[in-house]
This record gives C-alpha cells, structure tokens and sequence, in this order.
C-alpha cells in the first residue's frame, strides 16, 4: 500500500501530517488515532524498539523542530531586529497596549483637601453652628470655617480652609436651633481625603513594561493624563492562500468554505495585534512572491502552501526571497508543517498549515510568542491541571489537545482532527500532551485560549 494510501484508510484525521513510518508505530502500539481523548495512551513495550518501525526523533528523516524549543525560536526571533519606536496614543486607544516608559503623577493625588463622605465639615469641638451655604463637588473653595462651624458637604467637594474633619450624614443631627451635634466621637482629620494622599507630583507610579488595563487607564487620568506613550501593536498582514476556497454559501463542485479568514484576524486581534489587511490569493507564485514583497507589516501570516505538493509555493517563495528560515517544521500534531522566517531584521513570516486547527496550532506555537515579543507584553505564567480522561499521545510528537476547564481540572474535547474546529469552539484551552499520551489524572500544560481569559485578553479590538 502506498504511503498515501495508510495514511487515507488508519489516520485521516492526521492526513495532513502522518507518514508510513509514522502510521505504522502508532498501528504497531495497539492504538488507532479516533479522536477520543479517554482512549488510554500506549504503553512502551520491549518489542517496540526492536521492531524498529517508528523514526527516532533525532535522525535525519525527522528534522522538524521540538515544540517547546520552537516556542522559544519565535520568542527570540524579533529581539535581533531593530527596536519598534514607542507611540503616544489617547487613552481611548491604549487599552491593552504596554507602557513605553514609567507613568509619572503629573500633579498631587488628591490635588486638593477633599471629602471622603457626604456630611459636614467642621472646625474645632462641636456642637457647631451651622452655616446656610453648602459646598459641591466642582465648585471654587468656600469661604474658611471658624472654630464651632460647620458647613454642609457633598462627596468630593474640597474642604474648607481650617476645617478638621469631616461628620457623615449619617453620624450627626442637628437640633430646633440649628446646631450640629456628633453621635460619636470625632477624631481630627476624619473622612478627609487629604492633598498628595495616593501622589505627590513626580511620583512614579508605574514602571515601562506595564500593561494597559482599565485600572491603569483610570489611574492616568486622574494622575493628569491625556495620552500615553507605549509600544505600538506589530502590524500583521494575513495572506489566505487557495484556490479552493469560497467566501460565502454552501460548499459546491470541490470547493470549501474558508474558514480561516473569517477567524484569523480576530484572533490575532486578541493576541495583541492590529490586522492591517487580508488578503485571498491564488495558487500562483508570482502573486504571493509580490504580496509578500510589497508588505510593510511587521508579520505576515499564509495560511496552506507550506508542505511540499505541486501548489505549495511558500517554501520556494521564501528561497527565492533570501528569507532566513528559523523553524521549517514542528513536532507537534496538529499542525507540524508550520513554519518561521525572516524576511528582513523588521519583519517576519508565520506559514501556517490550511487545515483549521492545525493553523491554530501554529499561531499559538509561532506567531503568540513573537507578537508578545513585538508588543513587549509579559510571557503568560504556565500552569497545569490534571486531565479528567487519559489521551492518546504521538510516539515523539507534541499533542495539542483543545478542552474545557471544570474547577481543577481539564477536560480534553473530542473532534481535534486538524480540519476539525468543532471542540476547539468549545473549549477554554489547549492541553499540552507530551509524547506517550497522559494518563486520567496526569498533569499537562494548559494554554488559556485569549477570549477565556477574564480581563484583557478578551479585548478583540
């Protein structure tokens, strides 16, 4: 049987990646690749390795590159290009972005003596008598309070000169003859927010590298600020290459529903970038050569075209360009045949799989950690859970698995073939499976997919 042929009848869902050599280890381990996470992983028997019929992973016919090691690749590949020049932008627009330099108070915070409470403001021991004026938030400073005088006060509103606390509504009375008397003690100084209480003009409040959230936001505001200076977001331009593809109504005559074009800008959106243009190409290599050359983006994202067959031009593209290939090929299923370039010191390709959930794989695997790099935002903490099901695993291959978080565990999905994007619609993450598969119960890696994440991470804007 030809290599095409094991490949079509035991592993289609791996068709895009699986080889004869490959199929057979995985036969030869008692385990055809279904789709089910509870299949149980495969168990190393002596056998196996005299057999002889799985690859090692160091030889020459497997140089693609490790997955976590390909990670690291991306991480580090746009620290050699020149540095991205910082940006003021308003605060209306600096959501999500990171600080280009240290936040510094622009003035006192609180810049004035203020009320904490609504109230009165009074002067000396009490009971005090109670003048007709009130003072409002807003409003110019009142005229100074004398010892045994008390003004109304809303929240917010500054304090008049020479008052010494502050009495909340709920904490005073006032008598037939108009004076205000205190139903418990009043310490000097209470319910006044005083002048430089959280700042003092100068202060610094935040360090460059900080990420913009809301907080951070509503902090430069009230610290005087209109605009921010920060890292711009990398610029990515996505080419969908394919002659087979349709952008609307129903699959026809050999033709498929794009299904990446409509998904990948946002989610590169959500990693942090700003799509500049998509773009649908044919099968053609002069068109992609000239949509690549004549890009100014930071990072251009193919999708399809980077394995070998007769329309698969990306490679020879890349050749031709003088391109630096840093990862061509990732163990890892699905979605091996992704790759990395360098076409300048200031740019760089991700050529992604066609098949939808290996692109995902390739985007999380090679573009995530160089746009993080580009935006300089911090690598996410690992962590891992415990898987609800045993999954199987690639003899010496990286599984990313999509599942959902149930308390503290995950649960792997079904439907992860690399065409397939029905569990990863579902799922909050990916669970990283070593080689060999996990046990129930087994510890793996989580990576949070970025609309799961509370807080910035679903800012798709």
């Amino acid at each position: 049987m030809s290599a095409r042929g094991i490949h079509a009848g035991e592993h289609a869902r791996d068709a895009e990646d699986l080889d004869v050599e490959e199929v057979l280890a995985l036969v030869n381990e008692g385990s055809a690749d279904s789709g089910d996470p509870a299949v149980p992983p495969p168990s190393a028997s002596p056998s196996h390795a005299s057999q002889g019929t799985a690859r090692k992973p160091d030889t020459d016919q497997h140089k693609a590159t490790p997955w976590p090691e390909a990670r690291a690749i991306a991480g580090r590949a746009a620290r050699t290009g020149s540095r991205r020049a910082p940006v003021s932008v308003t605060l209306d627009s600096a959501l999500g972005l990171v600080l280009a330099a240290p936040l510094v108070a622009l003035s006192d915070l609180p810049s004035f003596d203020t009320s904490a409470m609504d109230g009165w403001a009074v002067a000396g021991p009490g009971p005090w008598a109670v003048r007709e004026d009130g003072v409002l938030a807003g409003h110019a400073q009142s005229e100074p309070l004398s010892d045994g005088e008390a003004v109304r006060i809303a929240t917010g509103a500054r304090v008049p000169a020479d008052a010494t606390a502050v009495i909340r509504s709920e904490h005073g009375r006032t008598d037939g003859k108009g004076r205000l008397h205190a139903a418990r003690d009043v310490g000097h100084g209470q319910d006044i927010r005083p002048r430089g209480q959280e700042c003092r003009s100068g202060d610094h409040l935040l360090p460059g590298g900080t990420l913009v959230t809301p907080a951070v936001l509503g902090l430069a505001a009230a610290a005087g600020y209109d605009t921010l200076t920060v890292v711009p977001r990398p610029r990515v331009e996505v080419l969908i290459l394919g002659d087979e593809l349709l952008t609307e109504g129903l699959p026809r005559d050999g033709l498929i529903r794009d299904a990446l074009g409509p998904m990948l800008p946002s989610w590169l959106r959500a990693l942090g970038a700003e799509v500049t243009a998509v773009r649908r190409l044919r099968d053609d290599a002069k068109t992609l050569h000239k949509a690549i050359t004549g890009s100014s983006a930071d990072l251009i994202v193919t999708t399809g075209g980077t394995a070998s067959g007769p329309v698969d031009h990306v490679h020879p593209t890349l050749r031709g360009m003088g391109a630096e290939l840093l990862v061509d090929g990732v163990k890892v299923r699905p979605g091996h045949p992704m790759l990395l370039a360098r076409i300048r010191d200031d740019q760089h390709l991700v050529g992604l799989p066609g098949n939808p959930l290996a692109a995902i794989s390739g985007l999380l695997t090679l573009a995530e950690p160089l746009l993080r790099t580009l935006s300089a935002h911090p690598a996410p903490e690992p962590y891992e859970l415990p898987l609800q099901d045993a999954v199987h695993g690639h003899p010496y291959d990286t599984r990313l698995i999509p599942a959902v978080l149930r308390g503290d565990s995950a649960v792997p999905l079904h439907y992860n073939g690399p065409a397939m994007l029905r569990g990863i619609a579902a799922a909050d993450a990916l669970a990283v499976v070593p080689p060999g598969g996990t046990r129930q119960g087994q510890q793996a890696e989580l990576i949070d997919l970025p609309w799961a994440v509370a807080g910035i991470g679903v800012c798709f804007t």
